[in-house]
């Protein structure tokens, strides 16, 4: 199957509802917030607005890498980059290696430079291909095209070894990958921000890349979809792998995990509702990004049904906000905030 193909199918089995996680939620569950009867604050004082990569942002919120390299993925991004452009979010797209070795394809990922001026955009590559391109010197040259295909403000290295020890035409040959995320820190003048791709990363892993250098960490986590179940869904051998569908960690364990040994972390992995945004920000994160429920919304509605969606997301962060006397998001990490169930 061309690459082209594969990443047709990725969205459409996501989109599926088919490849969830089976026994396994995103963790938020565990924690409610500490209501304050005395917030002390006007619904309307309540201030959502961050910044990344020194652009400002109306709210936290991320549309999370996704697709691109297949004919219609430059309709879906150029819809969720104007959606983006509308709320003032940021937005990453979904793995470039297509459209990096087949420039046919590149219009599927430039669209976004076309529409969004104002906002963030996050690049994306694949972890073990970048030190393939490491070894072979043409990490840098790749970078170059990537981020000027785009305009982008930062570059994701996206770690997915469970997804490529799955996919049928997975390629699952990490060796050397710290080291190539440890030249692109020293080298690139753009951001680099390393993501899982939703089976999550952990406080270990979290420090060693500290260690080379990594200041901003997307932890991806468990709870949303398995792209693990994606991968097996594709598989004609299911059976002997489908004891892998459930891997991962809960995204609000990353969190608790990562915080603190990086300045910058983002969360996503299931989140599904404005309740899920504030909480992942009391939690610590900078950033809180969605995929799937985004997707769905621009299958059903187009840009108007992404919008309308961050919005009612915006909304619901706004709500805890005043709910837990939080004006500021910066309020939101306040330890008597958020309460952890038993």
């Amino acid at each position: 199957m061309s690459i082209q193909s594969r990443k047709e199918e990725h969205v459409n089995l996501a989109l599926s509802g088919k490849a969830t996680f089976r026994e396994k939620s995103n963790g938020f569950d565990r924690y409610e917030f500490v209501y304050n009867a005395l917030p002390e604050i006007d619904l309307a004082d309540v201030e959502t607005q961050t910044e990344f990569c020194g652009m400002a942002l109306q709210s936290p919120l991320l549309v999370t890498g996704m697709t691109g390299g297949y004919p219609d993925a430059e309709r879906i991004n150029k819809g969720l980059a104007e959606a983006c452009e509308t709320c003032g979010i940021a937005m990453g797209v979904g793995s470039m290696r297509a459209a990096l070795e087949h420039r046919e394809l590149e219009s599927t990922f430039a669209v976004v430079r076309d529409v969004s001026n104002r906002v963030p955009i996050i690049a994306n590559i694949g972890a073990a291909q970048a030190a393939v391109w490491h070894r072979e010197g043409s990490l840098h040259s790749y970078v170059e095209r990537a981020v000027a295909m785009t305009g982008a403000s930062a570059l994701a290295v996206h770690l997915n070894p469970l997804q490529e020890l799955l996919q049928p035409e997975g390629e699952p040959r990490f060796r050397g990958v710290l080291d190539a995320i440890a030249t692109l820190v020293r080298s690139e003048q753009i951001a680099i921000v390393v993501k899982e791709v939703g089976a999550g990363i952990s406080g270990d892993v979290a420090r060693r890349l500290a260690d080379v250098g990594v200041t901003m960490i997307d932890v991806a986590g468990a709870g949303g979809t398995s792209w693990a179940g994606v991968e097996i869904l594709r598989r004609s051998d299911a059976e002997t792998v489908d004891h892998l569908w459930d891997v991962g960690i809960p995204t609000a364990e990353c969190i608790t995990q990562c915080v603190g040994i990086v300045p910058t972390i983002i969360a996503s992995g299931g989140i599904s509702n404005g309740t899920e945004v504030a909480k992942a920000v009391a939690l610590g994160a900078r950033l809180v990004g969605s995929a799937r429920p985004i997707l769905e919304a621009f299958a059903a509605d187009g840009t108007k049904g992404v919008v309308a969606l961050v919005r009612l997301w915006e909304l619901q962060l706004r709500q805890w906000m005043f709910l837990t006397g939080c004006q500021h998001l910066n309020d939101l990490h306040r330890p008597t905030i958020l309460h952890r169930l038993q």
